[in-house]
């Protein structure tokens, strides 16, 4: 039964990513990939939260649905990408702010499960 909260977290994380991901560079007309940016760090947010929830929700949420949002293959490509096309300083931004702001999300997240 646990493997359905899994899949059913994915069904909605993996969608969730692709469309948050379009959106979020549509909107910026920058190299920086930005939308990557936002789902890893989002994700690290609803980790952190779910850090003091019940096994169900860490399934369903943890494990499916953050799974399926955040893309450690993608940032890497994208971040192997701004270094190969030259953009060397972005691509460092992109690995020292998404681990800065990933680790601060989910921190923050955490501390809000507490209150």
């Amino acid at each position: 039964m646990n493997w359905l909260l899994v899949v059913g977290g994915a069904l909605v994380g993996a969608p969730l990513r692709y469309l948050t991901d379009r959106a979020v560079q549509a909107r910026h007309d920058l190299v920086f990939p930005w939308g990557t940016f936002t789902v890893n760090v989002t994700g690290c947010l609803i980790l952190g939260l779910l850090t003091g929830a019940a096994t169900h929700l860490q399934l369903l949420l943890g494990t499916g649905l953050c799974g399926a949002l955040t893309t450690y293959s993608t940032f890497s490509y994208e971040t192997l990408r701004l270094a190969g096309t030259g953009a060397r300083l972005q691509a460092a931004l992109n690995v020292a702010g998404s681990v800065t702001a990933g680790v601060a999300a989910a921190l923050a997240g955490a501390a809000l499960a507490r209150l």
